[in-house]
């Protein structure tokens, strides 16, 4: 099944950046957030985005225009009917990703597929409280969107073999690599991404080196282009902490214990680049 029109739930960093992508693919879009203020937020991310392509000479101005031309923003599910694929970007909730699911296997036709941008929930576990288990599938997109190549494509254990091929397919007609995982907490690269963070909180707490000299060690001996503290800080400790409590919950295994500091800084409030102040100070 080719896919042309793309729905999107939420209109936050994740999903105004997946917008983009499509619309710049030359894929119609369709974003829903639950206010309209929040979807105008999300369209004025992407223009913004565009323009400073632009500047840069990267597209045209006729690009950036039919691209804008191909989003629509709404708050009604009811905008979501013409989608061949619905792609679920709402807060990293399981709770409230149910309530969603819920309301769009309603909604939609049985031959709909539905997606979650989900960095941790199980995809297996979110496929079940649909009445489509076959046709959902995870779609792991990295930030920043337009500038990340990388989607995880997660089977569930319900995922049809059509569905998988129909999303890889989408996101290779984005420009994107898509690389396909079995479902697990973390997937693939989260899995070994946030260890490592943790790992370098670890090495921090026991004063081996300081925050400066972690991450030009990772940096200048690793080819990392940021270092993990900083990239911590980047994507906020909170989230880091919840990642490292889900694999220690899920898996039973101390090696994914969370270090103290990480949780007292997080107790703190010192929760990276969003707060002014984590492991550095902005």
């Amino acid at each position: 099944m080719g896919i042309s029109v793309v729905g999107i739930i939420g209109a936050g960093t994740m999903g105004n950046g997946i917008a983009q992508a499509c619309a710049v693919a030359g894929l119609s879009v369709v974003v829903v957030d639950v206010a309209d203020a929040a979807v105008a937020k999300g369209i004025a991310t992407v223009s913004g985005s565009l323009d400073r392509l632009l500047k840069k000479e990267k597209i045209t101005a006729e690009a950036k225009a039919a691209a804008m031309a191909r989003i629509k923003g709404s708050t009604s599910y009811d905008d979501l009917k013409s989608a061949q694929l619905v792609i679920e970007a709402a807060t990293e909730n399981y709770d409230l990703k149910v309530k969603i699911l819920k309301q769009l296997d309603a909604l939609l036709a049985p031959e709909v597929i539905v997606a979650s941008n989900t960095s941790s929930i199980s995809i297996t576990k979110l496929a079940a409280v649909t009445q489509r288990a076959d046709k959902f599938i995870g779609m792991h997109f990295f930030n920043p969107v337009p500038m990340m190549a990388l989607v995880e494509i997660i089977r569930g254990l319900q995922t049809s073999d059509a569905t998988h091929d129909a999303v890889h397919a989408m996101a290779t007609a984005l420009g994107k690599t898509p690389i396909t995982v079995k479902n697990s907490p973390g997937f693939v690269v989260n899995r070994i991404l946030v260890p490592m963070i943790n790992e370098a909180f670890f090495v921090l707490a026991e004063g081996l080196a300081t925050p400066e000299d972690i991450d030009a060690g990772m940096k200048l001996g690793c080819n990392q282009p940021i270092g993990p503290l900083a990239l911590a800080d980047m994507i906020g400790l909170d989230v880091c902490l919840a990642v490292m409590e889900v694999y220690i919950a899920e898996f039973a295994d101390s090696k994914y214990r969370p270090c103290p500091l990480l949780k007292e800084m997080v107790a703190a409030g010192r929760l990276g680049r969003k707060t002014g102040r984590g492991v550095y100070s902005y």
